[in-house]
């Protein structure tokens, strides 16, 4: 079986633009106000309305929204915090910004999350957070966690970077009693883009004046609000450090158009997920999507994730997923773990085996399901990769 040469190559994640993204976009640049400004501040408030969150502040990345959340908790440095190995290193370099200690953790050999019970066995008298992550968009065990951390005085800090729209039980996440923050990406190829982009939500207002102060150089006005027509003559103040990590009209204007049709996004990639599931059933694979079926909380799938049996298989992951991009398909890699990169060995702490993550990241690959697949090209990707699996079977 040969596609490449008559098919296109099918990337593995866009950005679902159109028109009405592009009109939002040119409005502001119409406005003549381009920086932060009203579309900030109202992108914050449908936002924090749809999650079901008090606050929610914008920022210039997911990054930067777990930077400051950190920060928002008042952590002292060489505070250690738990997270998973099983994340894109953002997540790590957050905590060593902030000037903690990131502590590596397994993680579940199912759900390819942070495990509840390495988290308690990990923590020590320097611990002073949890940063769960909500891999591919399976939310983790919330419940499990808050017990954790109400149980040690521990703060929790969601990184929900892959998780706009996902659930654990009847509220979304980003919503959840227990937690102090959590953080959301709009990066292009997200449940929804704002081009680059961040969210922070919490049921703080201290929390949330924290952020909206360190967002822009720990100044206590928006520049917008200085320079608008009969607001009052005043000097900004800068009354605490800060960063440059505020949101501009032009991608909150976009955020704002994105999210009014998160709801179908969601619809359509939980609909390609349940045709891959059927297309792969019966080989020696596992998605992670499957162990949903039955269980109240919500994947938000913003990852299609395929794990090998490799005592079945008879080639190396890689070779299979190359396989597949030879015949015109992106199949990707999410991820290589965190304490096996060269730059990480010796700045992270693994407490404990981290045996599953270990698995998992060298079995593991991810299959587009940007929305805007069409059915034909969904059959072909699940029909390829399953033909390209049984080949290799035992």
């Amino acid at each position: 079986m040969d596609s490449k040469n008559t098919r296109d190559f099918i990337p593995f994640g866009v950005p679902v633009i159109e028109e009405e993204d592009i009109q939002a976009v040119v409005d502001v640049l119409r406005s003549k106000w381009i920086g932060t400004g009203p579309k900030v501040l109202e992108f914050e408030k449908v936002f924090a309305d749809y999650i079901g969150s008090p606050y929610a502040r914008a920022v210039s990345s997911c990054t930067a929204a777990l930077h400051l959340a950190l920060l928002a908790a008042e952590l002292k440095l060489d505070d250690e915090v738990i997270t998973t190995s099983m994340t894109f290193v953002a997540t790590v370099n957050a905590i060593e910004h902030a000037g903690c200690t990131p502590v590596l953790v397994d993680i579940e050999p199912s759900t390819f999350n942070i495990c509840p019970d390495e988290i308690e066995r990990a923590i020590t008298k320097k611990t002073r957070a949890i940063m769960p992550v909500h891999f591919g968009g399976l939310p983790c065990n919330m419940e499990r966690i808050h017990e954790i951390a109400e149980c040690h005085g521990l703060v929790v800090i969601e990184d929900a970077a892959h998780a706009v729209g996902g659930m654990f039980g009847n509220r979304r996440i980003g919503s959840l009693p227990g937690s102090m923050a959590t953080c959301f990406s709009f990066y292009p190829n997200k449940n929804m883009t704002t081009i680059e982009g961040g969210m922070v939500t919490t049921s703080s207002e201290v929390v949330a004046k924290k952020i909206e102060l360190t967002r822009l150089h720990g100044q206590d006005r928006e520049a917008w609000r200085r320079y608008s027509a009969g607001s009052e003559l005043m000097l900004a103040e800068a009354v605490t450090d800060g960063f440059k990590y505020n949101m501009t009209d032009v991608s909150a204007a976009l955020g704002l158009v994105q999210l009014s049709r998160v709801e179908r996004f969601l619809e359509r990639r939980e609909e390609i997920a349940k045709i891959y599931d059927r297309l792969l059933e019966g080989l020696p694979c596992m998605s992670q999507y499957r162990p949903m079926r039955g269980r109240s909380e919500r994947h938000a799938l913003h990852l299609y994730v395929v794990e090998l049996e490799t005592e079945k298989i008879n080639t190396h992951r890689n070779h299979i997923v190359q396989e597949m991009r030879d015949q015109g398909i992106g199949v990707a890699l999410h991820y290589k773990a965190v304490h096996l990169h060269a730059h990480f060995q010796g700045r992270t702490e693994c407490r404990g085996s981290l045996v599953n993550t270990e698995r998992v990241s060298e079995s593991i690959f991810t299959l587009p399901i940007t929305p805007t697949l069409t059915d034909e090209q969904v059959h072909f990707i699940g029909t390829t990769c399953a033909e390209v699996i049984a080949s290799h079977r035992r």
